[in-house]
């Protein structure tokens, strides 16, 4: 595979990990006392939320593998699994434990500044979109591909902020059966990305699988 189909790969599949369409009615709900300046402020503070956390997760995985003694192979395995238990619960049409469990959902209500989190992290930004964004770094640390993938996470972000920022009229337009539809076809998008992580982890930890 080339480098750009690569790129692009990663920016697809953290698109449609981070799903931030499946995001609008919990944002919607969250934000329902707010006026349109504070929605609008709400959504611009998750974007940028969503691009430092994955931008610092970037820089900073390989690290954090080497700091736990963790190898690629292993986390490739963990993360896919991680990866395809949200995309089941995403075949659902719900929100995966893995990014908010009941109780938090109810602590949720009960908070006046929701921006950072519970949306920017770990809703949108959640362990998924997170080991997937390692997982891609891990590969050799060049600068202009660490260049790239930042300008990626960038636009992904961007994004992010763009349809939380028109989350009603994309509601009204879609409705809740439209935004169903949509979660469903993202689920099944990760399921695939999830299992091919697992592959991979498995080829290098199991030799023999490789053939």
């Amino acid at each position: 595979m080339s480098a750009w189909a690569e790129y692009l790969k990663f920016f697809a599949s953290l698109l449609a990990i981070l799903n931030p369409i499946g995001v609008i009615p919990i944002f919607i709900n969250l934000t329902h006392n707010q006026t349109g300046d504070e929605r609008r402020r709400t959504a611009l503070t998750a974007g940028i939320t969503v691009a430092v956390v994955l931008a610092v997760t970037l820089l900073a995985g390989e690290l954090i593998l080497k700091f736990f003694g963790i190898s690629v192979a292993s986390f490739q395995v963990g993360g896919g699994i991680l990866i395809l238990m949200n995309a089941l619960s995403m075949l659902q049409g719900k929100v995966g434990p893995t990014r908010q469990t009941a109780e938090e959902a109810q602590e949720t209500q009960e908070k006046e500044q929701v921006a950072v989190v519970p949306l920017g992290v770990p809703l949108i930004a959640g362990p998924g979109a997170i080991s997937t964004v390692i997982l891609y770094g891990h590969r050799p640390a060049l600068f202009g591909r660490y260049v790239i993938m930042l300008v990626g996470i960038a636009a992904v972000a961007g994004i992010v902020w763009l349809v939380l920022q028109t989350a009603p009229l994309i509601s009204r337009a879609l409705s809740h059966t439209g935004i169903n539809i949509v979660t469903r076809l993202m689920g099944l998008i990760m399921a695939a990305i999830g299992i091919e992580f697992i592959a991979a982890g498995l080829k290098v930890l199991l030799p023999a699988l490789g053939g």
